[in-house]
């Protein structure tokens, strides 16, 4: 079994908010479930993962600088779009025989859509691996900061969707590092609110409307 705490590995790719942290470790029966909230290698927000229609999708649920816009985005369209909320990792479905998805990683920095997978390492870790044009290929690791996430309505659809084994242990707490959000798994299916402003990722717009 792996061990709780990792080397963060810096990327080439960036997918526009990445964030280092901490949390205690689950149970082995998690540890390869990819859902739930994750906090990058740079500490600026947290990437939520959940399961759509069959399909891993990931989200921005916090963010260390609020009012963060999509400017970078070639589609004029999306250039004041919001961050929070903004999907991340898009349409990742997983390969056979292994705890491993794959699909796309949207990069902020310049607006672009990277292929990529995702590989639980452990109970508490992620690790993100993104390639341009098959090659040039960059990762890091990102850490659990809340359990995996139940399937809701909105992703009821989803085949062989991983299941949660009850609650997660609270959040180690780490001098001067900023609060996580509240898990992912206490707010209702498209609930929102002060605490978490993003609620069920897949009734966002962005991916309900590709997903289904």
């Amino acid at each position: 079994m792996l061990h709780c705490q990792g080397t963060i590995m810096r990327l080439a790719l960036y997918t526009g908010i990445i964030l280092a942290g901490g949390y205690t470790c689950l149970t082995p029966a998690l540890a390869t479930d990819p859902t739930g909230d994750w906090r990058v290698a740079d500490g600026v927000a947290n990437i939520r993962v959940a399961q759509c229609s069959g399909s891993m999708w990931g989200a921005v649920s916090w963010e260390k600088q609020p009012g963060g816009r999509d400017e970078n985005n070639p589609d004029v369209s999306k250039k004041n779009r919001p961050t929070l909320g903004m999907p991340t990792l898009i349409d990742m479905k997983k390969k056979p025989g292994v705890d491993q998805w794959e699909g796309q990683v949207y990069n902020a920095k310049d607006g672009q859509l990277y292929s990529a997978t995702i590989t639980p390492a452990g109970t508490d870790q992620l690790e993100i691996k993104g390639c341009v044009m098959g090659f040039l290929c960059g990762g890091e690791t990102w850490t659990r900061v809340g359990p995996p996430i139940p399937l809701s309505p909105a992703n009821a659809m989803a085949k062989g969707a991983p299941k949660s084994t009850g609650a997660a242990p609270k959040a180690q707490g780490t001098t001067g590092a900023t609060a996580a959000p509240k898990a992912a798994g206490a707010v209702k299916p498209g609930q929102k609110g002060a605490a978490d402003p993003v609620g069920d990722i897949c009734l966002l717009p962005e991916i309900a409307g590709f997903a289904h």
